[in-house]
């Protein structure tokens, strides 16, 4: 992979990071005796803390939601960062400078010193746009701002700005800061004239700063103010190395936490609607910037709604009541496919976008709004059989044949049955044909873009099969080839379960050896790691199945990553936890809980503590292998 950062480095990192430092940014926390400290979880709701930090082991662990690991995951957890931006922030913060790696035919990653300098000097045209909003020739911009509702303090907690009556004052204020010329055109700040001469991107327009996930500014949105301004009503900054509007979503810097904790994210369709969507009290909403809905815009949410099997979060799309919005309604439920969440529409009425609705109705209205949401689907539906004439019998199976394919890619089977129920009834028809025809239409292929059917997919190889029959084995061999292959990755969690996790002898003694050797946390990727676990391995069994381990492939079809370290982990500790739990059981039933009491309550007390931990690793385990 192109742009990896050298294993090394992240070692120094991971050393060089205190966690209890990085943790106690956004986390009260207090002595709970041992060297621990403890506090509230910032992952979920709870009175009681139950975030244990481990200062001597640079991890965490709560008790309560099962959230671990050391600095670089919290960082990915609490910022929704991915791997290499928190090692890099964390470095940073450590003052390190980085190494990377360039290899193979991928794009080669963009060198860190340019992402700073871009980064920076969008920060700077933040200050002096928002500066130049406060003079008398933005006026314009403030009036429109307080036409929408908004007033000073929503301008300065959104960061709007005023791009100003002239053609390079931004361009000749960075310049003076000592940015480049190719920097500001890199950057998308400034553009070339067709003279030659560089000026700004941006006249005579209200902006809004657009932020990535970490906070940084990556570009602007900008709105036209003026009549004779013959430009697009909306001008965006152009794709940059650091501005991809297809990854983009407006106001995901303040709606992460919200999104986070509450499982939900309310898409809507421009800058003031998400200032509105906020200030009335709906602060998970975001709106795309540019550019339609898409596929990356869906794994951003995924990342923070954790959309899994397991956990399934909510999005709300809201659009206008006329036809565009319906059209893009329709649009969006065809991308709803790639959500396992539940998904829902908001159609606000009188053709009234959030912010419109705000004006007009109050905050509360808003909320309604998003309140009285229905499942996407049933939106769906109905927007098709309004086109035909179901009072016909030619209407009647034109809107089924037309319907059924919607209710046969549903993503939750088991609500297909019910819709089948209620097309049949809103058709007004019996339940077999309507039936027979949802069949047909999963069972056919998918029609390509011309509207023919496409060629069914090749099936896909099948696994190997895998050597040991029980489960765990299966489990603890996975992690001890992850602590083998990619001890960069597995990292201090690694090291927190010990070799009693492991219920093979012979695993047991490789991770006995493995320990030996100094640790996974220390490790760097290699055959000189790998050596140092075979020499530390007390029996010919266990050398030979570092040998084995250290060349098996991992059972994930993609990049090992942090969450499928995570995932495994979880898995292996659930099972030692889950076999505490029976042990402890068997001791309670053999106890008189009246002649015994202090001993009774103690083991009901760790019983208690146990399965809460066992529901929080059985819940983050269920990403599956």
């Amino acid at each position: 992979m192109a742009g990896r950062i050298r294993d090394e480095d992240i070692t120094l990192v991971r050393e060089r990071t205190s966690i209890a430092d990085v943790i106690s940014d956004s986390v009260t926390l207090k002595s709970a005796g041992g060297g621990n400290l403890k506090g509230l979880c910032p992952f979920h709701d709870e009175k009681t803390p139950s975030f244990t930090v481990a200062p001597g082991r640079n991890v965490y662990f709560c008790h309560g939601c099962g959230k671990g690991g050391d600095a670089i995951t919290f960082l990915m957890e609490a910022e929704h960062l991915t791997f290499i931006e928190s090692v890099e922030r964390l470095a940073a913060r450590a003052g390190l400078q980085l190494r990377y790696i360039e290899a193979g035919p991928a794009p080669v990653r963009q060198q860190t010193g340019q992402r700073q300098r871009l980064i920076a000097a969008h920060a700077a045209a933040v200050e002096f746009y928002a500066g130049q909003l406060t003079t008398p020739s933005a006026r314009p911009a403030r009036e429109f701002l307080a036409s929408r509702g908004f007033d000073r303090a929503a301008a300065q907690r959104y960061g709007c700005g005023f791009a100003p009556d002239a053609w390079d004052e931004l361009t000749r204020h960075l310049r003076q800061q000592g940015y480049t010329t190719q920097e500001l055109i890199t950057a998308g700040l400034a553009r070339q004239a067709r003279s030659g001469s560089l000026i700004d991107r941006f006249r005579r327009r209200l902006l809004w700063p657009i932020r990535e996930l970490s906070g940084d500014v990556i570009g602007f949105g900008a709105r036209k103010l003026f009549d004779d301004d013959d430009g697009p009503k909306y001008l965006n900054t152009p794709e940059t190395p650091i501005y991809k509007k297809s990854h983009v979503l407006y106001g995901i810097d303040q709606a992460k936490r919200e999104i986070a904790r509450q499982g939900r994210a309310v898409i809507v369709e421009g800058y003031t609607d998400v200032m509105a969507c906020h200030l009335a009290g709906v602060p998970t909403a975001v709106a795309t910037c540019g550019t339609a809905f898409g596929p990356d815009h869906i794994g951003v949410l995924r990342r923070l709604l954790m959309d899994t099997e397991a956990v399934a979060g909510e999005i709300i799309f809201t659009f206008d009541g006329d036809a565009a919005g319906q059209k893009a309604a329709l649009r969006a439920f065809e991308e709803d496919q790639r959500f396992v969440g539940r998904t829902f529409i908001a159609v606000s009425p009188d053709s009234m976008d959030p912010c419109e609705l705000r004006l007009a109705k109050g905050d509360l209205a808003v909320r309604d709004l998003v309140a009285r949401r229905e499942p996407l689907v049933d939106f769906a539906l109905r927007q098709m059989l309004s086109r035909f004439d179901l009072d016909t019998v030619d209407g009647r199976v034109e809107a089924m044949r037309r319907a059924a394919p919607l209710v046969a890619k549903l993503k939750d089977r088991e609500k297909r049955p019910e819709y089948v129920r209620k097309l049949a009834g809103d058709l007004g028809m019996e339940i077999e044909p309507v039936q027979r025809a949802v069949l047909a239409a999963g069972a056919a292929p998918p029609r390509s873009a011309g509207g023919n059917r496409a060629a069914p997919p090749q099936p896909a190889a099948p696994r190997p099969p895998v050597e040991p029959d029980d489960p765990q084995v299966l489990v603890e061999r996975e992690a001890l080839k992850l602590g083998l292959q990619v001890p960069v990755l597995a990292g201090p969690m690694f090291d927190t379960l010990g070799p009693e996790a492991y219920l093979h002898p012979v695993h047991s003694a490789v991770r006995e050896a493995m320990a030996q050797a100094g640790g996974v946390a220390v490790a760097v990727t290699g055959a000189v790691w790998i050596e140092q676990v075979r020499d530390n391995c007390s029996d010919l069994a266990a050398r030979g199945l570092v040998a084995e381990l250290a060349v098996e492939p991992l059972h994930v079809d993609r990049e090992p990553d942090p969450h499928y370290v995570s995932v495994t982990l979880a898995r292996l500790q659930w099972a030692a936890v889950t076999a505490r739990i029976r042990e402890i059981k068997s001791k309670v039933q053999r106890i008189n809980p009246v002649a015994n009491k202090d001993e009774y309550l103690t083991l009901a007390g760790e019983l208690f503590s146990l399965e809460q931990n066992a529901r929080a690793l059985r819940d983050r385990a269920a990403g599956g292998l």
